[in-house]
């Protein structure tokens, strides 16, 4: 059935279910079948750890339209309210209980309100309520717009039911709804490919071209993971370069345009990714479907198993092949495979945020529920940007707590902006307005599975040349870690993560990730890719990027076909068919065949109009990405890179505002005992002028002090970090000093006093005019 028809047949269904509860004695309304959402969002990241579905009252803090819907009775009568809910900040025994809201049956609030008691997921009890017409209105009205949440609804006439809570709620729901006992069957298919990322993406379009059959399921109503609307993390990672500089051009067609990261809703284009799957005669694209089985035959998968998450429907998957896009390495998982994963110590999850400055005061409600920050407890949102280092989870199970983590991102966020508006910011901010604010997590690290290569750290920077290297990985090795100065408040949940970059990535022409780490070691017939592919830890800091992870797909896509082509499995490519693969991965990204056996059209027409797309992007480098990256020796005088200079203390390498020098800049949190020393010679005696580079931020120290050593003896500067300095590519001036040829000078930057971040770029050194 085409993608379009079964989102309207699942419409469909969702209707027959409201309109026609199976048990006689007790109906079961799932809140994420209500025939009008309103304002509440749809929530499906935690099915794993609390087995469904809800919706989530994402109001930032102004409730939301009621979401409603038409519930058939069997008969009137009086009936006994249950609500599957939870108070979102009981765990922490805090203030408050910030997800309340009521159910209105008839238009009527039931006197009980929802989500004020209980840590974990339960049935609140909600009194009797008396139903008078078959057909009745049930609506859930938001009352505080700050993450209230309802998982489903019970009317029963059986005094004696409790609806269970345990491993059994499961199997309850699908007799209590009517649901068939069986799956539907959808396939066969050549290729099934779950997750809808950029590593989904880029496998189902390239195996599409490469004459593939092509299931692509996907949880959320949108494509892009990460680099969707949803999310907003900006898509980072060299493009058509390196071995295979044909790679990355079908990334380009769906990548998005964002300026920053978190960007607008608009830059990361939802529906241009969508329009060009559906574009694509071989794929079949089933959005809000959550895969939660795997049948297997022996070692090989033989089926994937899902729902559609607005109705419950349930599918069956049968494939030749299999293409893990999960990130979390989800259906590898379910299928036996080998992975390592870190519970304590990896990277962590970020909810991103927004804020804007309107014309006209507005108000915040209190949180006292939120963390009980200062302005001192957390870098200052920058532009109206919370960016990514708003990130926790470092201590936490990276699965089965991930609900956690996202409610404990949730209250570092509000209690941020809490401070803005109602501490002690209000007086610079009486304008601002929180306007968004991610409820999906942008995950980093959890499994990794096993392939026949685990990729290193110490391969990659030792460049490894391995026979079957495809993807160019430009980024550093780049590991967050929590920072320490916003740490101290809260040990053991750290919310603001610092970058520990690793050199050695070769970022002009890409590290080439090998092949063999995009099939599981252990299901013969399972692909990856994504950020849980075949590498370790510190190898992970390179590869996660999602234009990166793009590449992959478009490699294990054409593998797939090779696949297909001669009845082999993915490790066969590698071993009989590595020039097969050699020569897809040169093709350009609109090559394209209608069956795996015919003859590859490397110059075929795109099936879409590029003018309602915007296009293709051009190719993507580092320095477009993060800002031009200044060649030293392009400047005019004596440059000094940060690279060079000699420095005390633990400093994070930094690229992601524009303009610096080299390949990256430095920073530090201000403190004591902290420097950098820049030295230098000139080549004749005489007056110079020192210039000095830094990345100017808002979270900079505005009272940093540079020491100048020259001829002339020693001379303190103190300079102000948050302003872009305003001479030629923003350096700021020292003075004018004399130096001797035969005698070193030096800058040396100090921490001391600093009360706020320290950065550090380069020094220049011009003859004095």
């Amino acid at each position: 059935m085409h993608a379009r028809l079964l989102i309207a047949a699942f419409a469909a269904f969702a209707f027959c279910f409201v309109a026609k509860p199976a048990a006689a004695q007790t109906v079961l309304v799932e809140a994420e079948s209500f025939q009008d959402h309103g304002g509440w969002s749809l929530d499906t990241q935690f099915i794993h750890i609390m087995g469904s579905p809800y919706l989530l009252a994402h109001g930032l803090g102004q409730p939301v339209k009621d979401a409603t819907t038409t519930v058939v009775f069997p008969e009137t009568g009086k009936y006994n309210v249950f609500v599957r809910t939870k108070d979102w900040v009981a765990r922490w025994k805090a203030q408050g209980a910030p997800g309340k809201f009521q159910l209105l049956v008839g238009g009527k609030a039931l006197d009980k309100t929802f989500g004020v008691e209980g840590a974990d997921w339960h049935w609140q009890a909600g009194g009797a309520v008396d139903i008078t017409k078959a057909e009745t209105t049930v609506a859930l009205k938001d009352l505080t717009g700050f993450a209230g949440r309802c998982d489903a609804i019970v009317f029963s006439k059986d005094a004696k039911l409790t609806p269970p809570n345990d491993g059994t709620l499961a199997a309850w729901r699908k007799k209590t709804r009517g649901l068939p006992e069986n799956p539907k069957d959808v396939g066969p298919f050549d290729l099934v490919v779950v997750g809808g990322g950029y590593g989904g993406l880029g496998t189902a379009i390239s195996a599409a071209r490469m004459g593939c059959k092509v299931a692509f399921i996907q949880n959320r109503p949108v494509l892009g993971g990460n680099g969707s609307s949803e999310i907003r993390v900006w898509s980072m990672g060299g493009t058509t370069l390196g071995k295979y500089p044909k790679l990355g051009e079908i990334v380009e067609e769906f990548a998005d345009r964002a300026k920053a990261s978190p960007g607008t809703e608009e830059e990361f284009g939802d529906d241009r990714k969508d329009l060009i799957v559906r574009a694509e005669k071989n794929i079949s694209l089933f959005l809000n479907t959550h895969a939660n089985g795997v049948e297997m035959d022996g070692k090989s998968i033989k089926a994937v198993k899902a729902f559609n998450t607005m109705t419950g429907e349930e599918l069956r998957f049968t494939g030749k092949l299999f293409a893990d896009t999960t990130g979390h390495g989800d259906i590898a998982a379910l299928a036996g495979a080998e992975f390592d994963m870190l519970e304590h110590g990896h990277m962590g999850m970020s909810n991103m945020w927004r804020w804007s400055e309107g014309d006209k005061p507005t108000a915040f409600p209190e949180t006292p529920w939120a963390l009980p920050l200062e302005m001192k407890d957390f870098p200052y949102p920058n532009r109206g940007k919370a960016e990514w280092f708003w990130e926790s989870g470092f201590y936490r199970h990276p699965l089965t707590d991930l609900e956690y983590i996202r409610d404990w991102n949730f209250r570092a966020a509000y209690g941020a902006f809490n401070a803005m508006k109602n501490g002690g910011g209000k007086d610079k901010h009486p304008n601002a307005k929180l306007e968004w604010m991610a409820y999906i997590g942008g995950n980093r690290e959890s499994r990794l599975i096993k392939g026949d290569v685990i990729l290193s750290r110490e391969d990659i920077v030792s460049k490894k040349d391995f026979p079957d290297g495809f993807v160019p990985t430009t980024w550093d090795i780049d590991l967050h870690e929590p920072k320490e100065q916003y740490a101290a408040k809260f040990p053991e949940d750290p919310f603001i993560s610092k970058a520990i970059f690793g050199k050695g990535v070769d970022r002009q022409n890409g590290y080439p990730v090998p092949y063999r780490c995009f099939y599981s070691k252990d299901i013969p017939n399972l692909f990856m890719a994504g950020r849980h592919i075949s590498v370790n830890h510190e190898a992970l800091g390179t590869i996660r990027v999602m234009r990166t992870i793009g590449m992959m797909g478009e490699i294990v896509g054409k593998a797939a076909s090779i696949c297909i082509k001669n009845n082999c499995l993915p490790r066969d490519v590698y071993a009989q068919y590595l020039d097969e693969l050699k020569e897809l991965a040169n093709m350009p990204g609109v090559a394209r065949r209608e069956k795996v056996g015919d003859p590859v059209n490397p110059t075929a027409a795109l099936p879409y109009d590029q003018n309602t797309t915007g296009g293709r992007a051009k190719p993507h480098r580092r320095s477009e990405a993060t800002g031009e990256g200044i060649d030293p020796k392009k400047l005019p005088g004596l440059v000094i890179d940060d690279s060079a200079a000699k420095v005390t203390g633990e400093w994070s390498s930094g690229a992601g505002l524009p303009g610096f020098v080299g390949t990256a800049y430095r920073y530090t949190s201000g403190g004591k005992g902290k420097s950098a020393q820049f030295n230098f010679k000139v080549a004749a005696d005489g007056k110079y002028e020192v210039r000095f580079l830094h990345s100017a931020h808002e979270n900079r120290a505005d009272k940093v002090t540079i020491k100048i050593v020259s001829a002339d003896g020693e001379k303190s500067v103190v300079t102000n970090q948050k302003v872009k300095g305003t001479l030629d590519n923003g350096f700021i001036t020292l003075g004018t000093y004399q130096f001797n040829a035969a005698t070193e000078g030096s800058v040396i930057v100090l921490t001391d006093g600093a009360t706020g971040n320290v950065s550090i770029d380069a020094v220049q050194v011009l003859p004095a005019k």
